[in-house]
């Protein structure tokens, strides 16, 4: 489909928040592997780095840098920890970007807005000078006010920061709450604007196409939809969405079933058979009448993926 309407930037957090998925755990090969896939089907960014264990982490991103891959190298940061200084320092000069987050909701410390707002500008007045580009990121963005959204916001990006992420992190919002959440930070907001959303009520991709559409230029994504608890949007869902909305991420799809797969294998989550786009039984019709108009019955052709279609009748 050439000549797409307009572009989005994926930035995949297998490797960071794939983690959180109960009971997976990838050996630094494995990693490799799945950073090396990522960067072959032309995702941009990759996150990899946590806030809970950035120093840790870092290592990874040295190892990553030394393979000269042309994906970009992403991480995170709490800006309100007391030792966030010595942090920021160290991923200034190993990763391509890092994000500085700040829970926007009262109930997680720190708790006074004011404070939150003083301690986010103080971080990022500690990330000048380094060669990483720097962003902000809010947890919670669904559960607190617009307003304070909006402030917190525009501070951060008078302040040097170059993308704004809001973060769904309940996973309670829907597509409609999220449309208009995003709308409005557009209005109100220059800069980069990402989105993340998680999967608790099933609508983690449908909330990362209504950003999209709204007008978000980056969006969080997972390989199979891993992630905390019910998972994040899936990369693959995602991809071709936005494909046939006429949104270019710049992904190869025919590269979407390869990570799936690698994935499967490395984080030992089955991919279910239904799951769309990667499943088993994505193309196949219990109907053989439907292989005569196929179009009528499949979202797209499976060509796209490198796929085929069949009849059965299980």
């Amino acid at each position: 489909m050439p000549g797409l309407d307009r572009k989005v930037l994926l930035r995949d957090s297998t490797l960071r928040e794939g983690l959180d998925t109960p009971g997976v755990a990838f050996t630094t090969e494995e990693k490799m592997k799945i950073a090396e896939l990522l960067d072959k089907a032309r995702v941009q960014e990759i996150e990899i780095v946590a806030p809970s264990s950035v120093i840790e982490d870092l290592a990874f991103a040295v190892m990553l840098r030394e393979k000269r891959l042309k994906i970009r190298t992403s991480g995170l940061i709490y800006a309100y920890k007391t030792d966030c200084g010595k942090e920021i320092e160290k991923a200034g000069m190993s990763l391509d970007r890092f994000d500085l987050l700040m829970p926007v909701s009262e109930r997680r410390t720190p708790k006074n807005r004011d404070e939150k707002v003083q301690l986010l500008l103080d971080a990022l007045a500690d990330a000048k000078g380094f060669q990483a580009d720097v962003g902000v990121g809010f947890p919670h963005s669904t559960q607190t006010d617009v307003e304070f959204l909006l402030e917190i916001s525009k501070e951060a990006l008078r302040k040097g920061a170059q993308r704004v992420t809001v973060y769904d992190t309940n996973g309670s919002a829907d597509p409609f709450e999220i449309y208009n959440l995003i709308t409005r930070l557009r209005k109100g907001l220059g800069g980069s604007l990402c989105f993340h959303g998680h999967n608790d009520l099933g609508l983690a991709v449908a909330n990362s196409l209504a950003a999209a559409y709204a007008g978000a230029d980056v969006l969080d994504v997972t390989i199979n939809g891993l992630g905390d608890r019910a998972g994040n949007a899936s990369l693959e869902q995602v991809v071709l969405a936005l494909y046939l909305k006429r949104i270019d991420t710049g992904v190869i799809l025919q590269d979407v079933k390869l990570l799936s797969r690698a994935v499967e294998a490395a984080s030992g989550v089955i991919v279910p058979k239904l799951a769309p786009v990667v499943g088993e039984y994505s193309f196949c019709h219990k109907s053989p009448s439907h292989l005569e108009i196929p179009g009528l019955f499949e979202a797209f052709d499976p060509a796209l993926v490198g796929a085929g279609r069949s009849s059965t009748r299980l």
